[in-house]
């Protein structure tokens, strides 16, 4: 995969992140979720060489973990 391609993928995480901005209305264990899926994005994204299963498996894990734990 290519520089720019990895670049690509760590841009979309933080605009999808950027796009929580009514965070104060959230209640805590949506605030799990939220930061869960944005690690485990990052960390799916570090594990698979900026792969895009890899990066969407594991936000989607790190998302299930996160409201797990902010219950």
């Amino acid at each position: 995969m290519t520089q720019w391609m990895k670049w690509g993928v760590g841009f979309l995480l933080v605009v999808a992140m950027a796009g929580c901005s009514s965070w104060d209305s959230m209640s805590r264990r949506q605030k799990s979720a939220v930061t869960g899926a944005g690690i485990g994005g990052v960390a799916g994204a570090v594990v698979s060489d900026g792969g895009v299963l890899g990066t969407l498996g594991g936000a989607a894990i790190g998302g299930v973990i996160g409201d797990q734990i902010g219950k």
